[in-house]
């Protein structure tokens, strides 16, 4: 069941009231039920968003003689399957849900119960006999896990925004991660913008006793590619996403799909045979380009289901975004969280469970950028030392498109791809800002370091990937897919990130993911078994915003530009830089919007938080 929860080590004396307080701040989790366990070690909250066994499955939960306690949330695919191998082992079961596997799998298999497990989630099991914690975070990072240690109280849960109610919580914006925020486009590492608050990582569990917490990770992304042909991939890969898909249908209400123009959405539509398909687009001067409602009503068309959108106007979009931030928890500025907020939003009116393409781009090989390192030129046959200099050279120029380029050809992939978005470099990020400690925060390459040391004899291609599996992927694309289906109390469900779909999309080779023509090749072969062609072989749009064009407009030119000049704007940057920035953009002399987009969202974001709240 996808919900929230909230706890904490109950040194306060707690009699329900902070815990409900807690609850209530993230009541969009779960808006069908509430439930706590508290006593003189633990208090437990949780909210209940009603998917499976809709009449047994409240939460806390515990086990036949009490002695553990669940909070849960997420959704285990294989849990009939655990759940009759439990019961071959004794265990007997008094409900019907999946949150009922994790207590007696707990029993049966202790900390190895994760390994067991296929799902999204994140989940805390309290042990009343020797007063234990035992938590888990599911191997992608679909769900969110935060904790932090706050005088004696030990606090964790599902968002950041309930542990504002605790009474020894210290809020403080922690700067360094605003350096590093302000090159990726969201908090790449395990700390977070809240001093002292951290993430749990995805594929780890943790237990916690007597004040101590032991973290270990219970699984890594392995690529070890195999031989064989494309043909024999494609059929492969249909085989594990449609079995994907049948067993994230699992549910007792109706289930729903996203759908853009594309190919990852499109086919999980097809796959899941949904009968309703959700689409958002954006009003823009440039006509269709922001808009692929007409794609996807004609693709809805060709599989015989129905397609429900929405035209988002700026006004709308610029009015929703603080909100948003709110929800986000950490600043997160891709515009594409709010098209996923509308669509979710849009989708909550019909159906209570969606199916999205999160997750295809980092498996296959995706993204466009995935071809940089084998689109081979004549500038690449020189020397790398020749390349090099020259690359030394250029980052002292200007950034413009051909100097980029020469600048990129003269690093190693690990110098520089720190994924999707790099949006300030370390020069420009410490020209804008005031904060010392942010100007501090290491260069995004030494946090990337750990993982490219992790696949160091691993081709290029490869090499992004794993480095986008582990921090693009859960910094950015299911921040945003969890938070923003939460808000509307949706639950998201991401076929492509699945155990087994990982598994077979490790030993595929590179010939079968890249080429210099297209990307996603077994994927897209294996889409055209049951897709138009044309909807297999489509670029990725993934609901496209207008930012660029929004920002020359006057309105919102200058609804940045007074974000830009306030107090907190001041406290953190160099405001006539923001400024000049912002008029180069409107200009027309460059296109900056992401630049201006990142930091505005900040803006927006610590307004929300700590001028609002204060």
């Amino acid at each position: 069941m996808v919900c929230g929860f909230v706890g904490f080590t109950n040194f306060i004396g707690d009699d329900g009231t902070v815990i409900e307080k807690m609850m209530d701040r993230i009541a969009h989790r779960g808006p069908d039920s509430a439930g706590k366990f508290v006593d003189e070690d633990i208090a437990l909250g949780f909210r209940r968003l009603s998917i499976i066994d809709l009449a047994d499955g409240n939460q806390p939960m515990f086990n036949e003689d009490n002695s553990l306690v669940l909070v849960f949330n997420g959704e285990i695919y294989n849990f009939k399957i655990l759940r009759a191998e439990l019961e071959e082992n004794g265990h007997i079961f008094s409900n019907n849900s999946d949150s009922e596997v994790l207590l007696h799998g707990y029993e049966q298999w202790g900390e190895d119960l994760v390994t067991k497990l296929r799902g999204m989630f994140s989940f805390v099991i309290f042990d009343r006999k020797n007063k234990s914690v035992y938590a888990a975070r599911d191997m992608f990072g679909i769900k969110p896990f935060y904790y932090t240690f706050m005088g004696e109280s030990f606090i964790f849960g599902s968002e950041i925004k309930a542990f504002l109610e605790h009474p020894e919580f210290k809020k403080s914006l922690n700067e360094s991660v605003l350096g590093h925020y302000l090159s990726f486009q969201y908090s790449p590492t395990e700390e977070t913008f809240f001093e002292n608050v951290y993430k749990l990582p995805p594929a780890h569990y943790f237990t916690f006793k007597d004040g101590e917490i032991n973290k270990v990770r219970y699984w890594k992304p392995e690529f070890k590619a195999t031989d064989g042909v494309l043909e024999y991939f494609a059929d492969l890969t249909d085989e594990a996403v449609r079995e994907s898909v049948q067993s994230h249908k699992i549910a007792d209400v109706e289930v729903g799909s996203f759908l853009s123009s594309g190919i990852d959405s499109s086919y999980i539509a097809e796959a899941a045979k949904v009968d309703k398909t959700f689409t958002v687009g954006f009003e823009s001067p440039d006509g269709d380009r922001y808009n692929e409602i007409a794609y996807a009503k004609d693709f809805a068309e060709t599989i015989g289901v129905e397609n429900i959108s929405k035209v988002i106007t700026p006004e709308e979009y610029w009015e929703a975004f603080p909100e948003i931030q709110y929800h986000m928890d950490e600043p997160l500025a891709d515009p594409a969280a709010i098209a996923l907020y509308f669509v979710s939003k849009l989708a909550s009116e019909h159906v209570k469970v969606v199916m999205s393409g999160e997750g295809a781009d980092e498996l296959f090989g995706g993204y466009r950028i995935y071809q940089e390192p084998i689109t081979l030129t004549a500038y690449d046959k020189l020397p790398f030392a020749l390349r090099r200099i020259v690359s030394k050279i250029c980052e002292h120029l200007p950034q413009k498109h051909g100097i980029n380029y020469l600048v990129r050809r003269g690093k190693t992939i690990e110098e520089r791809f720190i994924g999707n978005a790099n949006i300030f470099s370390v020069k420009e990020r410490n020209s804008i800002l005031k904060s010392v400690v942010a100007k501090n925060a290491v260069e995004p390459k030494v946090l990337c370091d750990k993982f490219y040391k992790e696949v160091s004899d691993k081709d290029s291609v490869t090499k992004m990937q794993y480095l986008d599996i582990n921090m693009w992927l859960m910094g950015d694309i299911l921040l945003k897919a969890d938070k923003t289906s939460m808000a509307n109390s949706l639950e998201l469900r991401v076929p492509f990130l699945d155990k087994n779909v990982m598994e077979l999309a490790s030993t595929i080779p590179l010939s079968c993911r890249v080429d210099t023509v297209s990307t996603k090749l077994a994927l897209r072969k294996a889409a055209e078994k049951t897709l138009p062609k044309r909807t297999a072989t489509k670029d990725k749009l993934g609901f496209p915003v207008p930012i660029r064009v929004w920002l020359r407009e006057e309105e919102y030119y200058n609804t940045v530009k007074k974000a830009f000049t306030t107090t907190w704007a001041e406290k953190y940057f160099d405001t006539e830089k923001l400024v000049a920035l912002l008029e180069l953009h409107k200009s027309g002399k460059a296109d900056v919007s992401r630049k201006i987009w990142t930091v505005y969202t900040f803006l927006v974001w610590y307004e929300e938080f700590f001028v609002k709240e204060n």
